[in-house]
């Protein structure tokens, strides 16, 4: 009889990976709604500099509208836009930081920041 060689992943090697695996689905869950935050106040702003009008408080003003109207944005106000003209254009910009708990104590800090079109 001749011995052969077992092949395969051992139980110790499945469970580091399942643990690999489960962490990196936990992070992804937690960062997927922060992106998509932020990418719903970049289409805000882009909508608000070309049509929401000519001057700060009516610029301000729209994006309140617009935020009523968007699910889930809460990381910019209309106090929070940075609103300048470069030229004969209206640039709307925005910065903030969100912090996104993993594990207490553990987060995630992410820089957020965008300017209109």
């Amino acid at each position: 009889m001749t011995r052969r060689n077992q092949s395969g992943i051992s139980l110790i090697g499945l469970l580091f990976w399942a643990v690999v695996v489960a962490f990196v689905a936990l992070l992804v869950m937690k960062i997927v709604p922060a992106v998509t935050e932020y990418q719903t106040i970049k289409t805000m702003v882009d909508k608000v500099a070309k049509d929401g009008g000519s001057t700060v408080p009516e610029i301000r003003a729209a994006f309140d509208r617009s935020q009523q109207v968007e699910y889930g944005v809460e990381a910019v106000t209309a106090k929070d836009l940075d609103i300048t003209k470069e030229g004969d254009k209206i640039v709307v910009k925005f910065a903030y930081n969100k912090e996104i708990p993993i594990v207490e104590p553990v987060y995630i800090l992410i820089k957020f920041e965008g300017r209109s079109k």
